[in-house]
C-alpha cells in the first residue's frame, strides 16, 4: 500500500555547501540520503514530494557542520497482511519461490502453491501443472496474497500464497 506522509529528519551539512544554494544543497542531500531507504515503522521511501519546513541550523562544536531540522512530505510503500500484489519471480527451488514487488522480497513456500503444481528441477527450475499449461519459473509474473509480514529496523520480509482464487501466474515469459 502506498501512503503520502510527513516525516522529519535532522540533516548535517558541511560548510562548503553554505551560500546562495544552501536550501537546494540541503534538499539534494535529503533526497540522496532518504529516497530508496526502508524504515520498519513507515516502510520504503519511494520519493520525496515536497519540503514543508527547514528549521534554523545548529552549529556542531569543533566540526563546523550545521544540523538543520527538515520536515518533508514523501510517498512510502508499506505492505500489509492480506494485501494482493503482482510480483516478478526471482528464484525457484524445491522449497518454494522468491518474488519481488518493487523493493519488497516475498517468499512463497511450496505448501502455499496449489497441490496440482509439481517442482521440476533442471537448468530452469520451475513449478508446473500436471498438464503443463501453467508454469512458474524465473521472470514469471504472479499475483499473490501476503499472509505474513515481519518488520525489521531496516527491512520488511513477507510471506505470500498463490493457493487462492484468482491468484497465480499472470504472465509467463516463455509465451511472451
Amino acid at each position: 500500500m502506498f501512503f503520502h506522509i510527513t516525516l522529519e529528519r535532522n540533516m548535517q551539512l558541511h560548510p562548503r555547501h553554505f551560500g546562495r544554494n544552501l536550501k537546494e544543497n540541503l534538499v539534494t542531500k535529503l533526497m540522496k540520503d532518504v529516497e530508496g531507504t526502508c524504515s520498519g515503522r513507515h516502510g520504503f521511501v519511494v520519493a520525496i514530494t515536497g519540503i514543508e519546513n527547514v528549521g534554523k541550523g545548529l552549529i556542531r562544536d569543533g566540526t563546523g557542520f550545521v544540523t538543520f531540522p527538515v520536515k518533508y512530505q514523501c510517498v512510502v510503500f508499506r505492505p500489509f497482511k492480506g494485501q494482493i500484489l503482482e510480483a516478478v519471480v526471482t528464484m525457484v527451488n524445491k522449497m518454494g519461490f522468491f518474488a519481488e514487488a518493487g523493493p519488497v522480497q516475498i517468499f512463497v513456500s511450496n505448501h502455499l502453491i496449489p497441490d496440482d503444481m509439481e517442482f521440476q528441477s533442471g537448468d530452469m527450475p520451475n513449478y508446473t501443472t500436471s498438464d503443463g499449461s501453467v508454469k512458474i519459473q524465473k521472470d514469471s509474473e504472479v499475483r499473490l496474497k501476503l499472509i505474513g509480514t515481519r518488520v525489521d529496523a531496516t527491512e520488511i520480509f513477507c510471506i505470500g500464497t498463490i493457493k487462492d482464487d484468482f491468484l497465480g501466474v499472470i504472465n509467463d515469459p516463455t509465451t511472451s
